[in-house]
């Protein structure tokens, strides 16, 4: 199947994103907004949450549980504070807004923080923080998701894949990006699997007596009804410490709902007790921390910088051929994908050309 996979140019996924979003319904600016969401993620190598994802929007949004006209109400705000309903709009729209928000009340009082509501998947949480660290921040993001991951000793798919996602500045040319599930895996990556048609690595996924699975399919058929879980960071039981990861999905499950006085876990499904489809009504968190309120930002990156160096420059084990630190690999994919294009394999190749013919989108020569 690899033979068959097609690098198309990222500036023409960039503008067929747009397009699907506009033809969809959502406003050109915003559209844009989405888009460039997902783009990053493709840019940095994360498949799961980029061009592979525009299906899923696109599917909600027919189903009627996206809104793609977003409306963004403030219902709380204080100096360094505030609570955001979105309405069930588009959560890459709602999300850069808060951010944007939270940066601002920073850049006056130190830090700032934003508690969301009634919004929906925002794509990559990494995104968000990186906004902060390029106006000389650090910053933070955390959401809530829809029940697939078990509680440690459980089998019930209760706490979303509940990513962290925390940038910093460096004096490198990349800054450190942490943005990973409390889960070992998550669902986007199973997705990547199953277009790619791969079995699901032992170890992620449980069944309803807790036995490992890696039937791709089976498993994203499963985690719908209920008969599949992610396993938290950490692995099966507490062993490999497995309770910290449930712990810290515990943990953003809080910081994502009990301040918004919003949905969690089940609740977070997508669907009615009938069956049918319902917006899935997800909380997010984001924080900005200004660095000048406590040191001068060169020195913080500095201080950053040699951090990551003497990480990446200490003894490596025999056989390994470098040690990375967060975000590194990532900014080195970005300029791979820049020069050789999105990787698109059939399967996803089908997806494109399912919403290109249903939205009319015939300027789009795709070489597939």
């Amino acid at each position: 199947m690899a033979d068959k996979t097609v690098r198309v140019p990222v500036e023409t996924i960039h503008r067929f994103m747009i397009d699907v979003f506009t033809s969809l319904g959502v406003p050109h600016d915003e559209a844009k907004t989405c888009a460039q969401v997902l783009l990053t993620s493709d840019l940095r190598g994360i498949e799961s949450h980029g061009v592979g994802r525009l299906k899923m929007y696109f599917d909600r949004v027919k189903q009627g549980i996206l809104s793609t006209t977003t409306k963004f109400e403030i219902v709380k705000e204080t100096e360094t504070t505030v609570l955001i309903d979105g309405h069930n709009g588009m959560g890459h729209v709602i999300s850069v807004r808060a951010m944007e928000m939270t940066i601002e009340k920073a850049r006056k009082y130190g830090m700032g923080s934003a508690a969301v509501r009634e919004s929906t998947h925002f794509g990559i949480d990494g995104y968000y923080p990186l906004m902060a660290v390029a106006e000389g921040m650090v910053g933070m993001a955390f959401t809530n998701a829809r029940p697939s991951m078990a509680p440690t000793f459980g089998v019930d798919p209760l706490l979303g894949t509940n990513p962290i996602a925390f940038g910093a500045p460096s004096d490198e040319e990349f800054p450190f990006l942490y943005d990973a599930a409390t889960s070992i895996s998550q669902r986007g990556k199973i997705e990547v699997l199953d277009r790619a048609e791969k079995p699901t690595p032992a170890g992620w996924v449980i069944d309803r007596v807790g036995k490992t699975a890696t039937d791709t399919v089976a498993i994203l058929a499963g985690l719908k009804k209920k008969e599949n879980a992610f396993v938290p960071l950490g692995g099966i039981g507490e062993t490999m410490g497995g309770q910290k990861g449930y712990d810290l999905a515990t943990m953003v499950e809080i910081l994502s709902a009990s301040l918004q006085g919003g949905m969690f876990l089940r609740a977070l499904s997508g669907f009615n007790p009938d069956g049918s489809p319902r917006p899935h009504r997800l909380g997010h968190f984001f924080m900005a921390i200004d660095i000048e309120h406590f040191v001068p930002l060169e020195q913080f990156k500095k201080t950053t910088g040699d951090i990551l160096r003497a990480l990446r420059n200490s003894t490596k084990m025999p056989g390994a051929e470098r040690i990375y630190t967060a975000g590194e690999k990532e900014w080195l994919k970005e300029k791979e994908i820049r020069a050789q294009g999105i990787p698109i394999n059939p399967n996803l190749q089908k997806n494109l050309l399912i919403m290109q013919e249903d939205l009319g989108l015939d300027s789009y020569n795709f070489p597939f």
